[in-house]
């Protein structure tokens, strides 16, 4: 039987990629738009602390767990929140077009199996 803390720390990362994954809706796939747009970058700022968050609880509750990335994901929260002003606007398109997409499918995966 799996810790419910975990599938609700899950569940948190998927909402916020959903939160996050909104704000992307109606706007055209741009940089140049997202590069000026200081609220769309906030708002990734802050999912990308809550997905770091969460699986660095994950991690601390059972190590065993894979998630593929984890110590990356980790250390973005980590540079968002310590090294505030080395976080760009590339770096968070960057995580809008790549990386949150395929978290997103590890964590669907990962919950999936959790649940059986």
């Amino acid at each position: 039987m799996v810790d419910e803390r975990i599938l609700t720390y899950l569940q948190d990362i998927l909402n916020a990629i959903e939160d996050m994954e909104s704000c992307f809706l109606d706007f055209p796939n741009r940089y140049d738009l997202f590069s000026k747009d200081i609220m769309r970058q906030c708002v990734v700022e802050r999912k990308v602390e809550i997905m770091g968050e969460a699986i660095n609880r994950i991690k601390k509750l059972n190590s065993n767990i894979q998630i593929p990335n984890a110590r990356a994901i980790i250390d973005t929260r980590n540079r968002i929140i310590h090294s505030y002003d080395n976080v760009t606007s590339e770096f968070l398109w960057s995580l809008v077009q790549r990386h949150i997409p395929e978290l997103k499918q590890d964590i669907e995966i990962l919950f999936t199996k959790l649940m059986k």
